[in-house]
Formats: structure tokens, sequence, C-alpha cells
């Protein structure tokens, strides 16, 4: 009795030994699995060392394999039954799945044990088959509730099979889930790090065909502003314009009208980026149209006949008729424009403007701000019917006017600080009597040394006109 029980306890000893080396062999694969580049292929390796394993621990003479996914679909099997393929398999394991042993432990999610199939009701027999099973075990291949597939061990001997073959066998299963529950997991990530790979690729190629399509929009937009100043007797100008991103709702325009009038516009538009720059140009080539901008620039004969018919009154109808085109035809965008359109008479030194909504231009001399040209209407588009005054004023020799758009005013330093109206004043309080352009340096100089490494928040445009005469 005592050498029966030292023969089990060696025995027990043995198995334990042989599942520990089964145990160090799927771990080792599934380091190798982890490394490998090939999931699919150390997948299906591990499959067959798993049945190989427990066949050779228990005994068996025929075992089978089947992977399923979450949907309870065979996904992949390994069968030595009887070497059959095509439809054949396909019935076969369909069968199984559906009504043999292996179907019952996928409806149950235990081990099932038989060790009479002759008298089990759980074992089918399927037509054709040639080897006679008499004992059978099936065991899931399950971690954490989830059913990754099933392990079958046939035998053609009854009651070959027990508990302790059970138990080793779902030890070998519970390995094998660890590795296929892993080897999914990779497998995601591997299609995880594809799609977005693939998204970064579409994405950097939609972003360059964007900034090629920005770049070409602010090329186009360039265009818009004047490429060189009008030249008009005793008037000097200059300018300055530099957009917070690729495109602007800010603009300036400066044009020559009848009888050596020169025109000078600068406007804000609401919003920024496309939008804003598409209504800039919009918003531009109607004033020009307006007011006859566009044939003065042509003949001589134009010029002729636009000289009989120019007067400042023109100009306040051309900002009359821009607001309502806006209001009755782009008032659905809620979009508007600060304007301060401005007309000089080179030859005395007159200067008539409509303000809309505009930050107030300044009058600047030696003697210091002698005057705000502050707003003579609202913004133009929001308001259909909105009324519009024009106003003048009379310019001494070397008095310049001077406007800007609230990009000044409101940009922000690195402390997050206005720069303000107030300050841009300050400039000049002592009085100023050098030239246009040192009016807009000297503004643009204090305000960058005002903002240093804070990112500029908005477009800034700035416009300076002189009477010399």
């Amino acid at each position: 009795m005592e050498l029966k029980e030292l023969q089990n306890e060696i025995n027990l000893l043995k198995r334990e030994s042989k599942v520990y080396d089964a145990q160090n062999q799927l771990f080792e694969i599934f380091i190798k699995l982890a490394r490998s580049s090939n999931k699919e292929e150390v997948l299906k390796v591990t499959m067959q060392n798993a049945l190989y394993i427990t066949a050779q621990l228990s005994d068996a003479e025929k075992s089978s394999l089947f992977l399923m996914d979450k949907d309870g679909v065979i996904t992949d099997s390994i069968l030595t039954r009887d070497q059959i393929g095509g439809e054949k398999r396909t019935a076969l394991i369909g069968k199984v799945i559906d009504t043999g042993l292996a179907g019952w432990v996928k409806k149950n999610l235990t081990g099932a044990l038989i060790t009479d199939a002759t008298l089990d009701d759980r074992w089918v027999e399927l037509p054709g088959q040639t080897y006679n099973v008499r004992s059978a075990l099936a065991v899931p291949v399950l971690r954490h509730n989830t059913l990754f597939g099933i392990i079958t061990l046939l035998h053609s001997s009854p009651s070959h099979f027990d508990q302790v073959s059970m138990d080793i066998t779902q030890k070998a299963a519970n390995q094998l889930a660890l590795v296929v529950e892993n080897a999914q997991l990779y497998k995601k990530l591997d299609q995880t790090n594809e799609s977005l790979e693939k998204a970064k690729k579409e994405s950097e190629a939609y972003s360059k065909a964007l900034d090629d399509e920005l770049s070409q929009g602010k090329k186009i937009q360039k265009d818009f502003l004047p490429r060189q100043v009008p030249n008009i007797p005793n008037c000097e100008i200059d300018s300055y314009f530099k957009a917070a991103l690729k495109l602007s709702g800010d603009f300036y325009d400066v044009f020559e009208l009848p009888n050596k009038h020169l025109g000078f516009v600068i406007g804000d538009v609401s919003g920024k980026g496309v939008g804003a720059a598409l209504f800039m140009a919009l918003i531009r080539s109607i004033l020009r149209i307006f007011t006859g901008a566009f044939n003065n620039e042509t003949t001589n004969d134009q010029k002729h006949t636009s000289a009989k018919d120019f007067s400042p009154e023109k100009v306040l109808k051309a900002v009359t008729l821009t607001n309502e085109y806006i209001a009755k035809w782009h008032g659905e965008e809620s979009m508007f424009v600060t304007l301060f359109f401005g007309i000089m008479d080179s030859a005395n030194g007159k200067v008539w403007y409509i303000n809309g909504g505009h930050e107030p231009f300044l009058v600047i001399n030696k003697a210091g701000i002698q005057e705000s040209l502050k707003s003579t209407g609202p913004a133009v588009g929001p308001i259909p019917g909105a009324s519009y005054s024009i106003k003048s004023l009379q310019l001494k020799r070397g008095d310049l006017i001077f406007g800007f758009t609230d990009g000044v005013t409101e940009a922000r330093s690195s402390t997050h600080e206005f720069y303000t109206r107030e300050r841009v004043e300050n400039l000049f309080k002592n009085g100023f009597s050098a030239k246009a352009s040192d009016v807009v340096d000297l503004v643009k100089k204090d305000l960058f040394s005002f903002i240093g490494k804070a990112a500029q928040s908005d477009d800034i445009t700035m416009l300076s006109v002189s009477w010399k005469n």
C-alpha cells in the first residue's frame, strides 16, 4: 500500500514537473510574441505548441484547438482527429461547435470530462469517422470571462482521462489564453499605430495642402494692398501691415482720385482668418468700384469723365451703398467692418473723412495732437439703412494724419497688459514734425518693444499721410 502511494506521489511530481516545463515553454513563447513583428505567425506556433504539450502531458491520441472571436466565430483551428480540409473541415468544425462537446464547453464556459463516449450525450459521432473515440476532455481557453477558444483531447480507451488530466490541460489553456489575449492586444496596438501613422500622413498631406492654399491666399491678399503709393504732389504716405495669421481681416488702401485728390482707407473686418480675408477683399473692391477709383487708373478719357462728376459726397454715397450691399447680401454672416475713409485735396490740404466705427485718426504736428477724427457713423455692414455723415478739416503745412487698427491698441505684452490708445498718444504729446514714415516707425518700434516675446493677438495696420505744401 505504501509503495503504491509512493508511486502515485512520484507520478504526481513528474506530472507537475511536466506542467511546470510546459508553462515555461508557453511563457517563452509569450516573450517571443512580444518581441516579434509577426504576431500572427508566433500565435500559430503558440497554438501548435500548446496543443502538443497538453496532448503529451495527458497521453492523448488526438487533439484539436479552436480560437474564437468575441462573437463566438471560429477564427483559427488545429485538428488532428482526421487530416481533412476544405468544405468537410468547415462542416466538421461547425457541427462540433454547435452540438458536440466543444459546443457544451462554449455554452457553459467550464471544462468537460467524458470517460465513455458511448454513454455520454455530449459526444457526437461524425459521419464517416474512422477513429473510435471512448474518452474525451475539453477545456475553455478563458480569461476574465472572455472565451478565446477550446482545447479538446481524445483517446480510444475508456476512462483514459481523469480530473488531474483536465486540471493540467486547463492550466495550459489558461496560459494560452494569456498569450492569445496579448496577441490580440498587440494586433490592436499595431492596427492603431498603423491607423495613427496613416492619419498622421493624411494630416500632414492635408496640412501641406492647406498651407499651400493659405500661402497662395496670402499672396493674393497682398496683391489687394497697394503695391506702391500714388505720386500725389505735396503728399507723403507711409503704411505698415502685419497679419496675426496667414490671412488677415485688416486692410488699407491708397489711391488717386480725380483733380489730384488722394483717397486713403483703413479697415478692420470682424474676426480673423479666411472668412475675414474674403470679406476684406470684397469690401475693398466694392469701395473702389463705388468711388470710381478703378476708372482713374485706366485712361485719360475716363479720368476726364470722372473728374467732372467727382466730389467728396460721392465717397459718402459709396460708403452708404457699401453698407447697404453688405447688410442685404451678407447679413447672415454677421460680419462687419470698421472703416475710415479720407479724401485729401493735395492742392490746398483740405481733408474730408467718413469714420464708420473705426479707431479715431489723429491729426499731428509739431505742437502735438491737434484733433481726433471720431466716428461719423456706425461700422459698415450690420445695420441696414445706417446713416453716415462726412466731415472736413483744414491741414496746415507739415500736418499729418495717422490711423491704425485695434491690433495696435489691443496688442498685449508678455504680462497680458494692453498697449492702449493712451500709449500711442503719449508718443506725440510733445509734438512731431518728422516725415510720415517716421511716425509709423516710431509707433512700430515702441509697439513691438512692448509686445516682446508675446504672440501677436490681432492684425496690425497703420497708415500715415502728411501734407507738405
